[in-house]
């Protein structure tokens, strides 16, 4: 990762089209970590190419969102054959995505818009689901559009308002990242028990 961003720094004012790529690679479900690319955008922004302000942010926003499509589309056309793929069987288990297609069963849209602040590999098992179940996609693309410009905007206007400090700031990042993971999780569980205790008492 430190080699990644020594990379993206030495290279600032071509930064928006490396980010952008590492983005799209992302939708190939490789390990590149989204909120730290927007992290090192606004840091860029903010202390070493001002000038490209909005070419950082449109850079993280279009990576991210075309990224989502990809992902949306390899879950809609290959669906169940996926799983014959021993990489991608390990990264993503059948497990994570059923449970997330019970959310989006129950919220919709707000499955999405939460959804998108989840790191560890939450963000691609929603697209991938949405896809595999069908979803109509103007109704994703669009869902997905308004989620994507919220969570890049909070998270780019956070990193670049304290940009100057990123050292402080990687460290909060991280520690919030592990804060709603834990609480995912654990909104999870309570949901998956919910719906088994309704089930027993259907059955008495």
């Amino acid at each position: 990762m430190s080699q990644i961003i020594d990379f993206i720094f030495a290279n600032a004012q071509n930064a928006h089209w490396i980010i952008f790529g590492s983005l799209i690679l992302a939708g190939f479900n490789l390990p590149i970590p989204e909120d730290f690319l927007i992290i090192i955008s606004a840091i860029l922004a903010a202390n070493v190419v001002p000038e490209n302000v909005f070419l950082l942010f449109g850079a993280v926003f279009a990576g991210a969102y075309i990224s989502d499509w990809m992902v949306y589309w390899i879950g809609r056309l290959f669906g169940l054959k996926l799983w014959k793929i021993k990489w991608f069987k390990k990264t993503v288990p059948k497990r994570k995505l059923a449970k997330i297609k019970l959310f989006y069963k129950k919220y919709g849209f707000f499955t999405l818009l939460i959804g998108r602040f989840i790191p560890f590999g939450v963000r691609n098992c929603l697209f991938l689901t949405a896809g595999m179940t069908k979803m109509k996609f103007a109704k994703f693309a669009i869902s997905d559009g308004i989620a994507c410009f919220v969570s890049n905007s909070v998270l780019f206007y956070i990193a670049f308002s304290l940009g100057k400090n990123h050292t402080a700031l990687f460290n909060y990042l991280k520690k919030i990242n592990l804060l709603i993971f834990i609480l995912f999780i654990f909104t999870i569980i309570s949901f998956i028990w919910y719906y088994k205790r309704k089930k027993r008492k259907q059955k008495t």
